[in-house]
């Protein structure tokens, strides 16, 4: 069995719209996992230029599956303890919710392993 390492990683800016309406960051913070692959996600690190708390959140398909909330001009990291077993076919994808009109930049660093 072959083992892939992946991430979706980068600084990107961002326009708050509202804690309650996450938006995607970026079109490379998404990932298609390919038919017949198991995708697990093992950490997640980011950090937060705003003044404000911001939230990323783990899409799968399009449903909420993780938020990892970071403090105003702060930084996380998350070692997952719980591993899912994210199958074939499935879309992953961050987005972000922060404070309408909040703007800054956003450090994304998320590990995922394939195989």
């Amino acid at each position: 069995m072959l083992t892939k390492n992946l991430f979706l990683q980068g600084i990107f800016p961002f326009q708050g719209a509202g804690m309650d309406r996450p938006v995607p960051i970026h079109s490379e913070l998404a990932h298609y996992v390919a038919d017949g692959v198991i995708n697990q996600t093992l950490y997640f690190r980011g950090g937060n230029s705003s003044p404000e708390l911001v939230t990323v959140v783990l899409l799968r398909n399009g449903v909420p599956m993780r938020y990892f909330p970071i403090g105003a001009k702060s930084d996380v990291h998350v070692p997952l303890r719980v591993v899912e077993d994210i199958e074939g076919g499935s879309a992953i994808e961050l987005y972000l919710a922060a404070p309408e009109g909040v703007s800054g930049s956003v450090v994304i660093d998320l590990g995922m392993v394939e195989h």
